[in-house]
């Protein structure tokens, strides 16, 4: 039931907003009571928590076992992760949308647990970019902060307007990306 209750809350939020969604909104599309909600969460805040939670530790999870793989080259890692972030909208499209989107009306306290996993994450393809400079597999004249920036802000914006059922496929989207980057940072 808690998954099932995540699951139609990741609906409510992406459709109607976080702030818009009601507690018995929630129970109503579940056709359960109030104290169900409660048996599962604390507060409506909690469950976005824990939607942020399982989104971003999955994508990490995900990016390390990319980083992990010693029989690719860096550009190889990097087109991965690319693929990945994309494929992911696909699938999971409205977890990411409610995860960039509503992230602003995480508590403090939640954005202290949330904010240095989405640094890790951030810093885990900065450390593929300086890596494949010092490889000689990368430019060095760009700021690999800045490189990194440009890519999660080109793959995560993705969310927006990225339609699995359009024209062109998660793969075809990720390698347009992979190429507009590399031909802009390949030596």
């Amino acid at each position: 039931m808690k998954d099932l209750m995540m699951e139609r809350s990741i609906q409510l939020f992406a459709q109607k907003g976080f702030k818009e969604t009601s507690i018995q909104d929630i129970v109503n599309e579940l056709n359960v009571t109030k104290g169900t909600f409660y048996y599962y969460f604390k507060s409506k805040q909690e469950l976005l928590m824990d939607i942020h939670l399982q989104y971003i530790e999955r994508l990490i999870e995900n990016q390390e076992a990319i980083l992990a793989d010693k029989t690719t080259s860096y550009p190889e890692k990097l087109h991965s992760i690319i693929f990945k972030l994309v494929h992911d909208i696909e699938k999971e499209g409205l977890r990411a949308k409610v995860f960039f989107r509503e992230m602003r009306h995480l508590s403090e306290e939640h954005l202290e647990q949330i904010i240095p996993k989405r640094d890790r994450f951030k810093e885990n393809v900065q450390e593929i970019i300086e890596k494949g400079i010092e490889a000689g597999q990368f430019r060095s004249d760009l700021p690999s902060d800045i490189v990194t920036l440009g890519i999660l802000g080109m793959t995560n914006w993705s969310y927006f307007w990225f339609q699995p059922d359009g024209e062109k496929s998660d793969r075809e989207v990720a390698a347009i990306f992979y190429k507009m980057l590399m031909k802009g940072i390949e030596s």
